[in-house]
């Protein structure tokens, strides 16, 4: 299991846009593990960044964008 971020673990920001991942995710009726198949990202490490325990790359958001279906900038809308 991927472990939390040490120093980015819990900061504001990236607690917000796990929240909203994960929002789009259960609107959609998907779960963590088909949206980690799509996006190439382990099941562990997303539920991660949904917790927001981790500072996510910006080349991992494109690809949980598009495993999503929706544009990048659709992440960070509130």
């Amino acid at each position: 299991m991927a472990k939390p971020s040490p120093t980015h673990a819990g900061i504001a920001v990236l607690v917000d846009l796990g929240q909203r991942i994960r929002a789009i995710r259960e609107k959609q009726g998907l779960s963590q593990e088909s949206i980690a198949l799509a996006s190439g990202i382990d099941r562990s490490y997303f539920g991660g960044i949904e917790r927001g325990e981790h500072n996510v790359a910006a080349v991992n958001l494109e690809k949980i964008a598009i495993a999503l279906g929706i544009s990048l900038k659709d992440l960070f809308k509130k």
